[in-house]
C-alpha cells in the first residue's frame, strides 16, 4: 500500500522535520549511501577479511557440515543458546587469554550492556573524553556518577581517581576510533592498581591490527577487569565479546539487558566468528603488510601538522568546517577514491576531518595517488 505524499502528518512529524531542517542548515545532515567500487580508504576492513575468498570458503565448508539452522530461535536465556555458542565462548576465552567470554550481538550492545549494568548507585565511572558513543550510552543508562578525563592525560586521570569513591571503573579504548592514537595502557593500569580501580578496555580498532589487541601485546591481561573485542572490523564478521572473570560473565548473563532481551546470534554468525579468528592466526603476512602501509603513510605526512599523530590504521587530517571537509571529500571521491567526511557533532566543532582507514590491500601507488589529490 502506498501513502499519498503529505496525506497526513503526525504531531511528531512537524517537530522532527524542524530538527532535521536545522541540522541541514548546519551542514551536518547525515544520509545513507551505497557501497561503491572506489579505492577503499574508509572501511574498517583492515585486513581484507570482509572480502576474503579464503574466509568465505572456510565459512561455507563449516556451514555445509553443520546442522541446517537459520535463526537462533530466541534469546540465549530462553531458546537461543546452543552448544556452538558455548564452544565459541570457550574458544575465544583461550584465544584472548581470559578466564571467560560472553558473546554479544555487536560492539554497541557489548558496551551498553557492560557499562549500564556493572556500575551501581554510589559507584564512579571515569572515562577518557574520546571514548566511543556506545560507552557514553552505557554510562548514561547506569546509576553511577561519571566524570571524563582529558584525552590520554594521566595527571588529569589521577586527579579524578583521587576524588572517586566506591567501586571505581576506568573506561578507555586501546586505539581511538577518530584520532587513531593509542591509550597509554601500562600507565593507566598502574594508576588503576594504585587507586583500586577496575580498568575496562575497548579493543575494537586494535583487534587484528595489532595481533590479538594491545592488552595482550603488552601482557596486561591480568590487569584489566574487562575487555571488549568486536568482530566487524579487522575480522570481517559481526558481533562482539566481553572478556573477564567467570564471575563477571555470570553477572552479565543476569543483568546486562542488551544480552538478556535480544535474539541470540544465528549459527552463521557463530561460524563466521570462529573461522575469522582461525584465519587471523595464520595472517601475519597481512598484518605485516598493513603495518608497512601505516609506516609508509606516516613517512609521507611527516611534518604536516594538519594530520593527527597516529600509529594505527586510522589517519585523520583536520579540515575545520562541515562544508569544507565535505567539499574536499567530494573532490577526492571524483578521483575514484572512497574517503568520507567526519563532521560535527560526531567530532567537536572545528575538529572536522578526513578520516583515512588504511588496509592490507591498499598499495603504495594508491596512497601516493591519494596524497597527490589532497595536495592539489
Amino acid at each position: 500500500m502506498k501513502f499519498a505524499a503529505n496525506a497526513f502528518m503526525f504531531p511528531a512529524d512537524k517537530t522532527i522535520s524542524n530538527i532535521l531542517l536545522k541540522r541541514e542548515s548546519q551542514g551536518a545532515l547525515r544520509k545513507l549511501s551505497l557501497w561503491n567500487k572506489r579505492i577503499d580508504f574508509t572501511s574498517n576492513d583492515y585486513l581484507g577479511f570482509a572480502r576474503s575468498a579464503e574466509l568465505y570458503a572456510m565459512i561455507e565448508e563449516k556451514i555445509a557440515a553443520s546442522a541446517k539452522r537459520i535463526g537462533s530461535g530466541g534469546s540465549r536465556l530462553l531458546s537461543g543458546n546452543s552448544a556452538e555458542a558455548e564452544e565459541l565462548e570457550l574458544f575465544l576465552s583461550g584465544f584472548y587469554n581470559a578466564p571467560a567470554a560472553l558473546l554479544f550481538n555487536s560492539g554497541y550492545d557489548a558496551n551498553v550492556g557492560l557499562f549500564s549494568s556493572i556500575a551501581k548507585q554510589g559507584d564512579i565511572i571515569v572515562y577518557d573524553e574520546l571514548v566511543h558513543a556506545s560507552i557514553h550510552d552505557g554510562i548514561r543508562l547506569s546509576r553511577a556518577d561519571s566524570f571524563p578525563f582529558r584525552h590520554n592525560d594521566m595527571i588529569h586521570l589521577e586527579e579524578r581517581l583521587n576524588h572517586s569513591k566506591g567501586n571505581i571503573f576506568v573506561a578507555v579504548e586501546s586505539v581511538y576510533s577518530m584520532d587513531g592514537d593509542w591509550a597509554p595502557l601500562k600507565e593507566i593500569s598502574g594508576l588503576c592498581k594504585k587507586h583500586h580501580a577496575n580498568l575496562i578496555v575497548d579493543e575494537a580498532h586494535a583487534t587484528g591490527v595489532f595481533g590479538k589487541g594491545l592488552v595482550q601485546q603488552q601482557k596486561l591481561e591480568s590487569d584489566v577487569f574487562a575487555r571488549v573485542h568486536t568482530f566487524g572490523k579487522a575480522l570481517g564478521s559481526h558481533g562482539a565479546v566481553v572478556l573477564g572473570s567467570v564471575t563477571l560473565k555470570e553477572y552479565l548473563v543476569n543483568y546486562a539487558r542488551s544480552f538478556i532481551y535480544t535474539t541470540a546470534l544465528p549459527l552463521h554468525s557463530l561460524i563466521s566468528i570462529e573461522c575469522a579468528h582461525k584465519l587471523l592466526e595464520k595472517s601475519v603476512p597481512l598484518q605485516n603488510k598493513l603495518s608497512d602501509n601505516i609506516s609508509y603513510f606516516r613517512r609521507e605526512i611527516k611534518g604536516n601538522k594538519k594530520w593527527l599523530d597516529s600509529p594505527s590504521a586510522i589517519q585523520s587530517m583536520i579540515v575545520p568546517g562541515n562544508d569544507e571537509v565535505r567539499e574536499l571529500c567530494k573532490k577526492i571521491q571524483e578521483n575514484d577514491m572512497d574517503v568520507r567526511p567526519i563532521m560535527s557533532p560526531t567530532v567537536p566543532k572545528g575538529k572536522e576531518r578526513i578520516r583515512i582507514c588504511l588496509h592490507a590491500y591498499n598499495t603504495t601507488e594508491e596512497i601516493d595517488q591519494l596524497f597527490n589529490i589532497i595536495s592539489e
